[in-house]
C-alpha cells in the first residue's frame, strides 16, 4: 500500500513537471504567418523565419518581424516642388508605389536590418525611401516634355519602376507596380521668373495660352460669322420661299382666269357644235322629205311634174323661211351663252382683281376682254361661214335635185310615151284608171309630204318659242332697240311726210334770235314745246304742230315711246342709244339748207338738226 501511494506521487509529480514544461516551451515558441516573419538573432546565430517557428529564449535570442504585406506609398510633388520636364514646364504628380518585402531568407534578413521594424509602419517606410521615388520621378520627368508624359503615362511608369526598383532591392524591398494617379500643369504663380528653367518653361507657357487664347478668340469669331451668315442665308432663302409662294399663287389665279375663260369658250363652241348637228340632222330629214316627195312625184304621170315642180318650189321656200328662223333662234341661243360665259369671265376678273394688284388686274381684265371679242368674233365667222356653206350645199343639192328630176321627169315621159303608144289600143277605159290610180297616189304622198312638214314646222317654232321664253328682260329691251334702231329712218321719215303737202312757210314775226323770244305759247296739245330752243326749233316745231295727225302711225309711235308732235319728241326716248341714233340720222342724205317753198320728208329736221350743229359750232 505505501509503494502504490509512492508510485501515484512520483507520477503526479512527473505529469505536474511535463505540464510546466510544455507550459514553459509554449511560451517561449514563436510562430511566423503569410503575413509576417521575423529574423531571430543571438544564441545560435541568424535565423530567418518565414513559414515556420523557432524557440526564442528571453536572455539568449532577439526577433525583428518583418512585415510581408504590400505597402501603398503616395508620393506627391507640387507647387514649388513639381517636376520639371524636358520642356522647362512644371508638372504636379501624383504617384503610388506599391512595395513589399521579397519572399526570400536575404531579402528578409536585409529588410531586417536595413529597415528594423519600418516595414510594420508604412509612414516610417515612406519617410525613409521617399527620396528615391522623388528622384527617380524628376529623373524620368527630366527626359519627356509635357506633352510626352501626359500622352505616354505607362511609358513614363515603366522607366520610374526600372529606376526605384534596383535602389529599393538594396532594402530587400519589391517595387510591384506604379500608379500614376495624378498628372496637372502647374499654376503659374509657382512658376519663378527668377529662375532659369521657370522662365523659359513661363515663356513658352505664356506664348502658348496667349496662342491658344488667340485661336479660341478666332474660332468663336469665325464661328459667329457663320452663324450669321447661315443665319442670313436662312432668311434670305425664306424670303426666296415666300416669293415663290406668292408668284406661284398669282400664275396659279392667272392660269385659273384663263382656264375659265377657255372653258367657257369651249362650252360655247360645243353648243355651237350641238346646234349645227341639230341644223345638220335637220337638214338631213328635210332632204329625206324632199327625197321621198321626188319619189312619190316619179311615180306620177307627166302632165303632174310641173304642179310638182312648182310644189317643191314653195316647199323650199317656206324650208329657207323655217331655217332662217332655226338660224335666228340658234343665234340667240349662242349670244345667251356667251352673254354668261362674258358674265362668268367678269366674276372670275373681279376676283383677279382683288387678289392681284390694279395694273396686272386691268392687264388681265383687257386681256380677257380681247380673247371674248376674240371668241365671239371667230363664233360669228365660223357660224356665217357653215350658213354659208349650208346654203351652198343646200342650192347645189337643188340644182342636182332639178337635174335628176329633169332627167328622171324626161325618162318617164319617154317611157310613158312609149308605153302609151304601145297601151293606145288597150282603149281609153285602161287609161282613164291609171290616170286615176295616179292622181289618188300624188294626193296622198303630198298630203303625208304636207304632214311631215307641218309637223317639223310646229316643232321648229315650238323650239323658238323655247328660245324666246329663255331671253332675259334686257335681251328683249336689247332686241327692241335694234328693232327700233334698224326702222327709226322710216318711222321719221313716216312722221314728217305729211310736211309735204306745206307749200311754203313764212316768218311773220320774230321778237329775238338764239332762243330769245317774248310770248311763248305753251305745250301744244301733241305734248311738243316751241318755248324753247333756236329759231330752226321753233318753226320745225310749228311745221309739226299742223301736221296731219294720222291715228295709226300716232298709235304705232306711241308703243316704241315716240312722239310725234315735236322734235325733241322724237330723239328723247333714244337718248340711251344717242351714239346709234346718231350714226343713223348722219347716213340719211340731207340738203345743207331749208330753202323755202321746197319742204321735203326728211330734208327739214336734218337741216334743223345741221343748223342746231352750226349754232354749236358758233
Amino acid at each position: 500500500m505505501p509503494a502504490l501511494i509512492e508510485i501515484a506521487v512520483i507520477a503526479g509529480g512527473s505529469l505536474v513537471g511535463l505540464l510546466i514544461l510544455g507550459l514553459i516551451l509554449a511560451r517561449l515558441y514563436k510562430r511566423a504567418s503569410k503575413e509576417t516573419s521575423f529574423v531571430r538573432t543571438g544564441f545560435g546565430g541568424e535565423k530567418v523565419v518565414m513559414n515556420g517557428g523557432a524557440l526564442i529564449l528571453p536572455v539568449f535570442h532577439e526577433t525583428i518581424p518583418v512585415n510581408m504585406n504590400t505597402l501603398r506609398l503616395a508620393v506627391a510633388r507640387s507647387a514649388e516642388q513639381a517636376l520639371i520636364t524636358k520642356d522647362r514646364m512644371r508638372v504636379d504628380v501624383l504617384a503610388e508605389f506599391y512595395v513589399r518585402v521579397q519572399p526570400s531568407a536575404e531579402a528578409i534578413a536585409s529588410a531586417a536590418q536595413t529597415l528594423g521594424q519600418r516595414t510594420m509602419h508604412p509612414e516610417q517606410l515612406k519617410d525613409l525611401v521617399e527620396g528615391k521615388f522623388v528622384d527617380a520621378l524628376r529623373s524620368v520627368a527630366a527626359e519627356l516634355t509635357m506633352t510626352e508624359l501626359h500622352e505616354q503615362r505607362t511609358h513614363f511608369v515603366q522607366k520610374v519602376q526600372q529606376v526605384s526598383s534596383e535602389d529599393l532591392l538594396k532594402n530587400g524591398l519589391e517595387l510591384e507596380t506604379v500608379s500614376l494617379t495624378g498628372l496637372d500643369q502647374t499654376a503659374m504663380e509657382y512658376f519663378n521668373p527668377s529662375n532659369a528653367f521657370d522662365a523659359e518653361g513661363l515663356t513658352r507657357l505664356t506664348e502658348e495660352i496667349e496662342l491658344r487664347k488667340k485661336l479660341r478668340n478666332d474660332i468663336e469669331q469665325d464661328t459667329q460669322v457663320q452663324i450669321r451668315t447661315k443665319n442670313l442665308e436662312a432668311q434670305r432663302r425664306t424670303l426666296e420661299i415666300s416669293r415663290d409662294e406668292e408668284y406661284a399663287k398669282l400664275e396659279q389665279e392667272r392660269e385659273l382666269a384663263i382656264r375659265r375663260a377657255a372653258q367657257a369658250a369651249e362650252v360655247s363652241q360645243k353648243e355651237a357644235e350641238k346646234a349645227r348637228e341639230a341644223e345638220g340632222a335637220k337638214i338631213s330629214a328635210q332632204q329625206q322629205i324632199e327625197t321621198a316627195k321626188i319619189d312619190a312625184d316619179r311615180a306620177v304621170a307627166q302632165q303632174r311634174i310641173a304642179m310638182e315642180q312648182e310644189l317643191g318650189e314653195r316647199e323650199i321656200a317656206k324650208e329657207r323661211a323655217v331655217e332662217t328662223q332655226t338660224i335666228e333662234k340658234a343665234k340667240a341661243i349662242e349670244l345667251s351663252e356667251q352673254d354668261r360665259a362674258i358674265a362668268v369671265a367678269e366674276k372670275s376678273r373681279a376676283q383677279s382683281e382683288a387678289q392681284a394688284d390694279a395694273d396686272k388686274a386691268l392687264a388681265l381684265a383687257v386681256a380677257a376682254e380681247e380673247q371674248v371679242k376674240t371668241v365671239r368674233e371667230r363664233e360669228a365667222a365660223d357660224r356665217q361661214k357653215i350658213i354659208e356653206l349650208i346654203e351652198a350645199t343646200k342650192e347645189a343639192e337643188r340644182e342636182a335635185i332639178a337635174v335628176r328630176v329633169a332627167a328622171e321627169a324626161e325618162k318617164t315621159a319617154a317611157s310613158d310615151r312609149a308605153e302609151a303608144l304601145r297601151e293606145e289600143a288597150k282603149g281609153a277605159a285602161d287609161k282613164t284608171r291609171i290616170e286615176a290610180e295616179a292622181t289618188a297616189e300624188a294626193v296622198r304622198l303630198a298630203a303625208e309630204a304636207a304632214r311631215v312638214r307641218y309637223g317639223v314646222d310646229a316643232a321648229g317654232q315650238e323650239a323658238l318659242n323655247k328660245a324666246a321664253n329663255l331671253l332675259s328682260a334686257d335681251q328683249v329691251a336689247m332686241a327692241i332697240r335694234i328693232k327700233l334702231i334698224e326702222n327709226l329712218d322710216r318711222i321719221i321719215a313716216e312722221s314728217v311726210k305729211p310736211l309735204e303737202a306745206i307749200d311754203s312757210i313764212r316768218i311773220v314775226q320774230v321778237d329775238g334770235l338764239n332762243g330769245a323770244t317774248g310770248g311763248a305759247p305753251a305745250n301744244d296739245a301733241g305734248g311738243g314745246s316751241n318755248g324753247g330752243g333756236n329759231l330752226a326749233d321753233q318753226v320745225v316745231s310749228g311745221a309739226l304742230r299742223y301736221r296731219a295727225q294720222a291715228p295709226l302711225l300716232d298709235q304705232l309711235m306711241a308703243e316704241v315711246g315716240l312722239n310725234g308732235g315735236a322734235l325733241s319728241g322724237l330723239t328723247a326716248p333714244l337718248a340711251d342709244v344717242a351714239p346709234t341714233v346718231a350714226t343713223v340720222i348722219d347716213d340719211v342724205p340731207a340738203p345743207r339748207r331749208v330753202k323755202k317753198a321746197r319742204p321735203a320728208a326728211i330734208a327739214a329736221p336734218v337741216a334743223v338738226e345741221e343748223e342746231e350743229e352750226g349754232d354749236e359750232e358758233a
